[in-house]
């Protein structure tokens, strides 16, 4: 059943364990992220970052997506995750990740998200504030949850872009909450975007206790995210890079570090970069397993996108030639059908990892269900 992602958060808060959020950029990831959460009986938050939602749109350039482009495809992607979710047995929540402006978040929320963020963190203080408090009124009156960002992480993430990393100061992470009514805030602790976070990368969990302490003292019911925080599994670097991938100073976050974070308030997880690197392995494996698909008139391109960029892990560089099924998830043929079976394994091998270690198993049936509407009507009486 689809849920606003505060129910959810909610009860990752109440019962001290890590929910993740995961990323999707394909109908079969979708379907994949649903299924094994599932099976494990836990929540699930499925993530479309705002250029996903352009990529999804049909956009294989999607750096430049246009805002016609995010609402096709912030459309496609909700559609996807309520043909796999809306009979489901789990509480599921669709979220736009790093939302860049006002429309971006529109466009996902008339598309059919339950949750959308607005990244504002590059903005000087009172702009961020400003900006999102503007997106809190749009989407609490649909009853749409809201996460914002205070603090500036550093590596990249699609349009997100930072060279250094600014942590996010406790006082003004209250302010910001009181001022926006915000659900959610990501905040800037040690994590970095992208793959390259450093070998021994440590995040500064104090600055989630210091929030989250002064949240309480102020009465205020906010949760905090974590972005960032793939764990970028060595041994999946190892099978890429021993199927002729060129992956160089590819670490993440310790998975340790980030169980430790969600005991001192870190309710939300995001990963995507895990995801990226288990799907590129199991599409060079299959390549590499079965010579004659490479010259399959369906699936052939997607072999030589893979051959000509050896140092990418991103799945949307190689799986534009099937777009069609990236979009809708109709699989016209068995070699499509091929590629999207190992786009699901490496999706549920990094997620049921992850929903283990995080301790989100077993827990749906923690999440206390609320609809758009009862929350809508929360709001209203809060006055947020």
């Amino acid at each position: 059943m689809l849920v606003p992602m505060r129910a959810i958060l909610q009860a990752a808060d109440k019962y001290d364990y890590a929910q993740g959020a995961f990323n999707v950029n394909a109908v079969c990831q979708a379907k994949a992220v649903i299924e094994v959460h599932e099976m494990f009986r836990s929540p699930a938050i499925l993530q479309g970052a705002d250029l996903a939602n352009g990529f999804m749109g049909g956009r294989c350039d999607f750096m430049n997506a246009t805002l016609e482009d995010k609402k096709k495809g912030a459309k496609n992607i909700a559609d996807a995750v309520k043909k796999y979710g809306t009979d489901s047995m789990i509480p599921i929540a669709i979220h736009l990740d790093h939302g860049k402006n006002l429309d971006s978040c529109i466009a996902a929320i008339e598309g059919g998200y339950t949750s959308v963020m607005i990244d504002g963190s590059h903005l000087p203080f009172e702009e961020n504030i400003e900006l999102t408090r503007e997106v809190v009124k749009y989407a609490h009156e649909r009853g749409v949850t809201v996460e914002g960002e205070l603090g500036v992480l550093a590596g990249v993430e699609d349009h997100v872009f930072s060279a250094n990393s600014t942590y996010t100061n406790p006082m003004d992470a209250v302010e910001f909450f009181k001022k926006t009514g915000v659900d959610a805030l990501a905040i800037s602790y040690g994590t970095m975007h992208g793959a390259n976070k450093g070998k021994n990368a440590v995040i500064r969990k104090e600055i989630a206790i210091a929030i989250k302490e002064c949240l309480r003292h102020n009465g205020i019911e906010g949760y905090l995210v974590s972005h960032g925080s793939s764990t970028v599994p060595q041994y999946i670097v190892e099978e890429i890079n021993g199927l002729g991938g060129m992956l160089t100073n590819t670490y993440g976050i310790d998975v340790n570090q980030l169980i430790e974070a969600s005991h001192c308030g870190i309710n939300k997880i995001n990963v995507d970069t895990d995801i990226r690197l288990a799907v590129t392995r199991n599409m060079k494996e299959l390549f590499a397993k079965d010579e004659a698909l490479r010259n399959s008139a369906s699936v052939g391109a997607v072999y030589e996108l893979l051959e000509n960029n050896k140092s990418a892990f991103d799945p949307r560089v190689f799986i534009t030639p099937i777009m069609d099924t990236v979009m809708t998830g109709i699989i016209p043929n068995d070699d499509v059908a091929r590629i999207c079976e190992c786009i699901e394994k490496g999706v549920k091998e990094v997620v049921g990892t992850l929903i283990v270690r995080f301790g989100s198993f077993g827990k749906a049936p923690k999440v206390e269900i609320a609809t758009l509407e009862q929350m809508a009507d929360y709001y209203k009486k809060k006055g947020i």
